[in-house]
């Protein structure tokens, strides 16, 4: 799993100063996470391949979110992109992006699939034999949704060491023990899967926590969570200011990571106010060790 952060500013783009948008890379998926101004600038400059996401995922309709998703859209038309295109986010996604696209009389042609958010439950919202994407329903000024990206849990792996045992054993076994086979010997005797494989990894899972107020319920939906991203907008100190505009402070964030057994936590969505960004992580950690910052470029590898 790798997770590279493309933008992690809150409000207005402002130079070297980019608003949200994060790219995952889990179990050989690709997701983008919600798209501010310049992500596509953003994308070029890491590296980011634009044909290998065919699935995006917006949290909220503030425009530090999803003012860059049009631009992208149009480039990805430009780019004579052929494959469906979908995307998730709440109710109005679809009449504001399909209005500016005609206005603009864009390139885009190709497929775009909707999918419309209204529900305030966790609920699945798209399931392949890879990877679920679970919604983690947040508390800010609209609508929001967070998401919780999960690794389908692998097959057990062949144990060479035991299988080196059994020398009746041959190489065209090895997919029936892949499958969950036992194996009959010409013997007659049947050797127990369990003893021919080992468990594989434990399944990744990233969970992210765009706009919200601190919001202890969602703890159960991203419990043990592998890599947790919550904003932290302010300082503890401007407590008041973040339950005024519904958002969450280092503390809150660390808390929550904290409550939820989270093995690593990234914070973002800084206010411009603050110069110096390492404040955030100094004041987090007082709370939960394992907090890391958000910064343009870098990329948390699992």
């Amino acid at each position: 799993m790798a997770l590279t952060i493309l933008g992690c500013h809150s409000a207005t783009p402002r130079k070297n100063a980019f608003p949200t948008s994060q790219y995952l890379e889990i179990n050989n998926s690709h997701f983008l996470i919600d798209c501010g101004e310049g992500t596509q600038r953003q994308m070029r400059k890491y590296k980011v391949g634009f044909s290998k996401i065919n699935h995006i995922f917006i949290t909220h309709l503030h425009g530090d979110h999803f003012y860059g998703l049009v631009g992208l859209l149009a480039t990805f038309g430009i780019l004579n992109r052929e494959k469906e295109l979908h995307i998730y986010g709440p109710k109005g996604i679809k009449e504001v992006t399909l209005l500016q696209l005609r206005v603009s009389q864009s390139h885009a042609k190709y497929k775009m699939i909707f999918h419309e958010l209204t529900s305030k439950e966790s609920e699945l919202i798209f399931e392949d034999d890879k990877v679920s994407v679970t919604t983690i329903p947040l508390n800010h000024r609209v609508y929001t949704n967070g998401y919780l990206f999960t690794e389908k849990q692998k097959p057990r792996k062949l144990n060479m060491l035991n299988i080196s045992g059994y020398p009746d054993i041959d190489k065209a076994d090895y997919l029936n023990i892949k499958a969950g086979k036992d194996v009959v010997l010409p013997s007659g005797e049947v050797v127990s899967n369990l003893e021919l494989t080992i468990p594989a990894d434990k399944p990744l899972s990233f969970a992210f926590c765009s706009d919200t107020c601190y919001k202890p319920d969602i703890v159960p939906i991203i419990k043990d969570v592998d890599l947790l991203y919550h904003e932290a907008t302010f300082l503890a100190d401007r407590e008041d200011l973040a339950k005024k505009t519904k958002h969450a402070t280092t503390k809150q964030a660390a808390e929550i990571a904290k409550q939820a057994n989270a093995k690593q936590l990234i914070i973002g969505h800084y206010s411009g106010r603050y110069k110096d960004i390492n404040v955030f992580r100094a004041e987090a950690q007082e709370i939960f060790k394992h907090t890391h910052l958000a910064e343009p470029g870098k990329v948390f590898k699992i």
